[in-house]
């Protein structure tokens, strides 16, 4: 538990400051040089017209390649830092921009602000900046649980994946499943382009999220108002997923505050009849995703106090 205090240190910095227009403008964002890596990797290793196998042979590489690279450069940032309470305390500072526990939260209330004012074409806008399913077709019911259920999974990707890979192995282990998670969502897809190609990025961004999404889903469910109704939930509905893990904080959510998620929905022209997570709940509203929301913000509180009574062993 060495690195519970710079994984704390991370949190408070994002919660209270996310990451400033003025620091992005500067330095960009980690996310965003990963990113450039995979990007220039698929461009180059992912051929149109090579059989699957290759591709798949292709994307492993490029993935292992990715995850190597990104810890190979936190490790050696953190083996030049000072020891003691300076570099636990430097280690934190440049942990917080792998946090993105503000940015879910502003993301989501984006959408909340505008279905509260009737507005569902602004509403609609927020939430394709969040999701990858078409807009058009969401109605104001949709659109809050398309929220709900973003603010859910991302809470596992975003926040507490990060800050358990952290914990664990400090620097490298907080860039190494940013790696992870950001060449699932480039190019760990169902596309024809990323099926083969993508197929490591994705089963190991499955296994990364393992844990961190079981932990999410008990975070909702003993800060929500029914933590019986979320575990039962858990039980009855998280497997029902598309995802392995996505499932989990979903079925706490639904759960703990009473709405159904998940359902039918359409990805391009594409419709998916992905079951209902918490069938027999309500649908949610503008006041919904509030509710969601300060659910998401107690979490991260208990989370927090988890991280401090381990600094503090």
């Amino acid at each position: 538990m060495l690195y519970a205090l710079p994984m704390l240190i991370a949190l408070a910095l994002d919660a209270g400051l996310g990451w400033p227009d003025p620091l992005y403008r500067r330095l960009r964002h980690p996310v965003v040089w990963i990113g450039a890596l995979i990007g220039w990797l698929d461009r180059h290793w992912n051929h149109d017209g090579t059989s699957p196998a290759r591709r798949r042979a292709a994307g492993i590489a490029a993935a292992l390649l990715t995850i190597a690279v990104t810890c190979g450069l936190a490790g050696t940032l953190q083996a030049l830092l000072p020891s003691g309470w300076p570099g636990l305390v430097l280690t934190g500072v440049l942990a917080w921009p792998l946090i993105a526990a503000r940015s879910l939260n502003d993301h989501v209330a984006r959408v909340a602000r505008p279905l509260a004012a009737g507005d569902l074409q602004g509403a609609r806008a927020a939430v394709s900046m969040i999701v990858g399913r078409d807009p058009a077709h969401l109605d104001a019911p949709a659109t809050a649980r398309a929220a709900i259920e973003s603010l859910a999974e991302n809470a596992s990707d975003g926040v507490v994946a990060p800050l358990f890979w952290g914990m664990l192995f400090g620097l490298p282990g907080i860039a190494g499943y940013k790696a992870v998670n950001t060449l699932d969502s480039m190019i760990g897809h169902r596309s024809p382009r990323h099926e083969a190609f993508g197929w490591a990025a994705a089963r190991i961004d499955d296994v990364a999220n393992l844990i961190p999404a079981r932990l999410t889903a008990l975070c909702f469910a003993l800060a929500g108002p029914a933590p019986r109704a979320a575990l039962a939930t858990i039980r009855r509905d998280a497997g029902h997923h598309r995802s392995p893990n996505a499932g989990w904080p979903e079925a706490a959510m639904a759960g703990s505050l009473g709405f159904r998620l998940s359902g039918p929905r359409v990805y391009g022209d594409r419709r998916t009849d992905e079951p209902w997570v918490n069938a027999t709940g309500g649908d949610p509203d503008s006041a919904g995703v509030g509710r969601a929301l300060g659910l998401y913000r107690r979490a991260l509180f208990g989370l927090a106090v988890l991280l401090a009574l381990l600094a503090a062993i």
